[in-house]
């Protein structure tokens, strides 16, 4: 676990002249909010566990060291989500049967045209538009490797090898893109269970062990029973750290009842 100096989006601060139960206030809310992020990745989870294709956000957690604490003491730590991360791990294919839907075995995404540039996907329920091209969900065209639309008659047989090659009588029509990314950590999730290359994201390549299997799609990566029980253990946390904020509350308002005493 990773410690952290002082990042500018954290309002909580730690201060070596606050009471020791005003730090355990901060250290509970601190706690609190971390806790109140998962939750909204779990639920996000829970809610596409059924999505063909959907990869599973994580948390990646980190401690808050606040900026004032002494070299010489002690440093007050806080716990929060650094960031979210997403699990790209494969989800379990189910065979469909279906001519047009198709799971990716190994790495790698499908490319689409979308409307501000290429997107990626492990969605592969894919039909027809009424242009006759292949599309995937949201009516955006799967790219060849050409990086062009793949037109097909929809009243032929559709034939699609593992590498892609899509046939129809017998005859090659056009090979499916199917790329992958040395990193693929520069992908950004962008709505309607696709990705997008975002910032020094690099160029993808052909993915060199992903086999492409006609008539099956691939199941989302989130466990519905595993989110469940890591659901239950962040709401018995909340409410550990809840108790600990009240508990923080009640010494400072005996504190404070004491001094009044003693002045009096």
């Amino acid at each position: 676990m990773k410690h952290l100096r002082g990042p500018p989006h954290l309002d909580i601060r730690l201060h070596p002249a606050y009471p020791a139960m005003d730090s355990i206030t901060a250290i509970a809310a601190a706690g609190l909010r971390a806790r109140v992020e998962s939750l909204d990745l779990l639920a996000n989870n829970i809610a596409n566990a059924s999505t063909g294709g959907y990869k599973a956000d994580r948390e990646f957690y980190s401690l808050y060291v606040a900026p004032e604490a002494s070299e010489n003491e002690p440093p007050s730590t806080m716990p929060l989500v650094e960031k979210p991360w997403t699990d790209l791990s494969q989800g379990v294919l189910q065979y469909t049967g279906g001519p047009l839907d198709l799971a990716l075995s190994g790495k790698g995404f499908f490319a689409v045209n979308g409307p501000g540039g290429t997107l990626y996907t492990r969605n592969g329920s894919f039909q027809l538009d009424a242009k006759g091209q292949l599309a995937a969900q949201g009516g955006y065209p799967v790219r060849d490797t050409n990086g062009q639309p793949i037109l097909l008659d929809a009243q032929r047989e559709i034939e699609i090898d593992g590498d892609g090659s899509v046939r129809q009588d017998g005859t090659d029509v056009a090979r499916i893109a199917v790329v992958d990314f040395a990193d693929p950590t520069g992908l950004a999730k962008q709505g309607s269970n696709y990705f997008r290359a975002a910032g020094s994201a690099p160029v993808p390549e052909q993915a060199a062990t992903a086999s492409v299997e006609q008539g099956k799609l691939e199941g989302s990566n989130t466990g519905a029973a595993e989110s469940a029980v890591r659901l239950m253990a962040v709401m018995r946390q909340f409410e550990a750290l809840q108790k600990a904020a009240a508990v923080a509350s009640d010494m400072n308002r005996k504190a404070i009842q004491e001094v009044a005493r003693v002045g009096s």
